[in-house]
């Protein structure tokens, strides 16, 4: 298969698989349990399977073994703060319906256009404000044209609208861990060996520090009662929503480079709605449809400019938000 379209495959099933989180997580809480469990146990298996993957290859073994301790330490601590987007999201989709949450997580590419203009690849103009204020108005609209018979919670809502914030800080640090340069073309480094095994650092960190805080809480996840319902869509949740999704991006994004797989990514809030309606019967009002057009077309504006895809740049190590 020629590289590229391969790479653009890669790129389009990981946006899926994140935008898939949401979904698999609605039944586990629907059998009683709470996000702070299911995602210990999430990034458990997400880490056990990344770990898996790098151990099983002699490429990525011996990436493993050159990575610089500063590197490793620096992955370390991008896990460790990734625990609070993916703490908020899931939080968040406890109250708030998938397709809401989805529309209003996807603001974060604009967030990180604007956060560029102080640190790592600006856009030029003002495109990245105006990216910002788009996306925000479609947010707020979202968000406004909820139906009163089922508001959430405001805190389920202050939780959805802080996880694309953190987000976009993780981002940039992340970016900047690897050196995010223009010279560099996604196709034609090695990358893709380095990037497994930090993948697996990070997410050991996040599962670790999951494990920890619930047993500092009292509720280590091995004491809580999982219903055997729960087990297939929580174990799909670390499986593909965790897993599959990195590692897809981070090998579409080394082919293709990762302006242009940001860019394909944006059916993920597609993805997510349009199985919401059809599995989980949820729906958006005509005014937050409108909302997510105006998301959407903010992330658009601040992605598909011509000098930002004729960029070349290493591929971010992204665990998805979701």
């Amino acid at each position: 298969m020629d590289r590229r379209v391969l790479g653009i495959a890669l790129v389009l099933l990981s946006a899926c698989s994140f935008g898939s989180g949401a979904l698999f997580a609605k039944p586990v809480y629907a059998a009683g349990v709470d996000w702070l469990t299911l995602l210990s146990w999430r990034f458990l298996v997400g880490a056990a399977l990344s770990w898996l993957w790098v151990l099983t290859s002699r490429r990525h073994r011996a990436a493993l073994r050159a990575i610089p301790r500063r590197q490793v330490a620096a992955a370390v601590a991008l896990g460790v703060l990734y625990v609070g987007n993916s703490a908020t999201y899931y939080a968040a989709i406890e109250t708030v319906s998938a397709s809401l949450a989805a529309l209003i997580v996807y603001v974060y590419p604009a967030i990180v256009a604007v956060l560029a203009l102080f640190v790592g690849q600006r856009l030029a103009g003002t495109r990245a404000w105006a990216a910002l204020a788009l996306a925000l108005a479609g947010v707020v609209l979202a968000v406004g044209g909820i139906d009163p018979a089922t508001r959430p919670p405001i805190v389920g809502l202050v939780q959805a609208i802080a996880s694309p914030l953190i987000y976009s800080v993780w981002i940039v640090l992340a970016a900047r861990l690897i050196g995010e340069r223009r010279e560099t073309t996604g196709a034609g480094s090695d990358g893709g060996a380095a990037a497994a095994p930090a993948t697996a650092v990070m997410m050991s960190a996040t599962a670790a520090t999951y494990w920890l805080v619930t047993t500092a809480l009292g509720r280590a996840p091995v004491a809580v009662p999982i219903p055997i319902d729960a087990w297939p869509p929580l174990l799909a949740i670390g499986a593909v929503a965790t897993f599959v999704a990195m590692q897809a991006f981070t090998a579409g994004a080394r082919r293709i480079g990762a302006a242009q797989a940001a860019l394909l990514s944006t059916i993920e809030p597609l993805w997510t709605i349009t199985l919401a309606g059809l599995l989980l019967g949820e729906h958006l009002t005509g005014i937050q449809a409108v909302g997510g057009a105006l998301i959407l077309g903010g992330v658009l504006l601040s992605q598909a400019t011509p000098e930002l895809l004729r960029r070349r740049v290493r591929p971010v190590y992204r665990v998805a938000d979701e």
